[in-house]
């Protein structure tokens, strides 16, 4: 067993993030570049970035704001931004810095263009102030600082060897889904620190969707149709009500934060949230809910190692999976009908695209963590889709990377098509 490369895997990628990753990820760049140029009066700030942190960063709002897109991440990260506080980078802005902000766009001192880059997760800042200009690169994983340049000289580089030329596979090559299940059953739960938080914060945010009404209001919708009697108070309804209202919350801008799973927070809460709710309605211990988010959140780790960290795929497909796998362990199911849950969730939701975040990922949240459900349900019964279906084969693992062929190699036109019709639209909304 590999149980210290497990635990330091679970704290690695279960990160506290404050607001959807890839404008806060901008956020991050700009505020490190604001630190290290000289100078206090910022004249431009351009930002370089790759399409798939564009569209994730187009309609999501950022968190203590009413406000979007690459640009107003930017100038809040050179306003407000505290770098040292990583993926919380925006804790605690006021009304005075969004005002900033605002200014700082509106008078065209910031400029965002499309990285010619052929890494899906890439952004480049530069900050200039009139006797100095910084630039930050952040390649591969959205705080890995892959240069800083001030006036033309390299002050910090990462290896030479970028983290994708390394592979994450390679990175995680420790973990298959039978070490995952080895682990979760013999750790010690004292040692779960990491998830044990995620559960903490990813809840709190949950509880919040339900009061409040954030975005597309799906899970707060829901718990009212349940509320009235026009839905039933079961338990596939209890936990996708529950997970919406945490993605609602978390796409409007909530200023409350969530644990994010490989990068991204709403792959923490439906990996999370999910497997709480049922646990909750099964009444089950909180040793054995812990492992099955453990579960689940591994799952999820080892699927995004060969998904990638950005696709034109929807991750929620791959952390409703986990998800399910966890629903599973907590209906009683062993090894063998956790790969059956894998199965059926492949066999079911497969193909769901990534149009960037947004308040309508709640509903796509929604759509996986009810499909996650029936998946266990199945698989708690010993009914699994045969391999003689579609992309499914024997072994779920293969069926993983059937899943990750068509997210990697499959969508490729399919992901400049998404970004392309998506610039468009904001041109014509512009123009209109």
């Amino acid at each position: 067993m590999n149980s210290n490369k497990f635990l330091g895997l679970l704290s690695q990628e279960l990160v506290i993030a404050l607001g959807c990753t890839e404008p806060i990820a901008v956020a991050y760049a700009a505020a490190l570049a604001k630190k290290h140029v000289r100078g206090s009066t910022v004249v431009a700030v351009t930002v370089y970035a790759s399409g798939n942190v564009i569209k994730n960063a187009m309609s999501v709002v950022i968190p203590g704001t009413e406000h979007c897109g690459v640009d107003m991440a930017a100038a809040l990260g050179v306003v407000a931004g505290d770098a040292d506080k990583h993926l919380e980078v925006l804790a605690g802005l006021t009304s005075g810095d969004i005002q900033k902000a605002i200014d700082l766009v509106g008078q065209g001192f910031v400029n965002v263009h499309v990285a010619e880059s052929d890494k899906r997760l890439y952004i480049e800042v530069s900050v200039q102030t009139v006797e100095s200009c910084a630039k930050v690169v952040i390649a591969d994983e959205h705080t890995r600082v892959e240069v800083i340049e001030v006036d033309g000289l390299i002050i910090e580089q990462a290896e030479t060897i970028p983290l994708q030329a390394i592979g994450e596979v390679e990175r995680m090559s420790f973990m298959d889904l039978d070490t995952i299940w080895e682990f979760v059953r013999s750790v010690e739960l004292g040692h779960l620190g990491a998830v044990q938080q995620s559960m903490e914060l990813n809840l709190a945010i949950a509880e919040e969707g339900l009061r409040n009404p954030y975005g597309l209001q799906v899970g707060k919708t829901l718990k009212q149709y349940v509320d009235q009697g026009l839905l039933g108070d079961d338990l596939v309804n209890y936990a996708v009500s529950l997970t919406a209202a945490a993605t609602d919350a978390r796409m409007a801008g909530c200023p409350l934060p969530a644990v994010s799973n490989s990068g991204s927070g709403n792959q923490g809460i439906s990996a999370t949230v999910p497997v709480l709710a049922v646990g909750k309605r099964l009444d089950a211990s909180r040793d054995k809910i812990l492992r099955a988010v453990t579960l689940s959140n591994l799952i999820s780790i080892y699927i995004k190692a060969k998904f990638g960290r950005l696709s034109a795929l929807c991750g929620a497909v791959v952390s409703g999976t986990g998800a399910s796998c966890g629903i599973t362990f907590l209906l009683g199911g062993g090894i063998s009908e956790v790969k059956m849950a894998i199965q059926n969730m492949l066999g079911n939701v497969t193909g769901m695209i990534c149009d960037g975040a947004k308040p309508g990922c709640a509903l796509k949240v929604a759509t996986c963590t009810s499909a996650a459900a029936q998946s266990a349900l199945l698989a708690a019964r010993g009914l699994g889709i045969q391999s003689t279906d579609g992309i499914i084969e024997t072994s779920p693992t293969c069926s993983i990377d059937n899943l990750c062929r068509i997210g990697n190699q499959g969508t490729i036109e399919t992901d400049k098509i998404i970004l392309e019709i998506m610039l468009n639209k904001q041109d014509k909304t512009a123009a209109s």
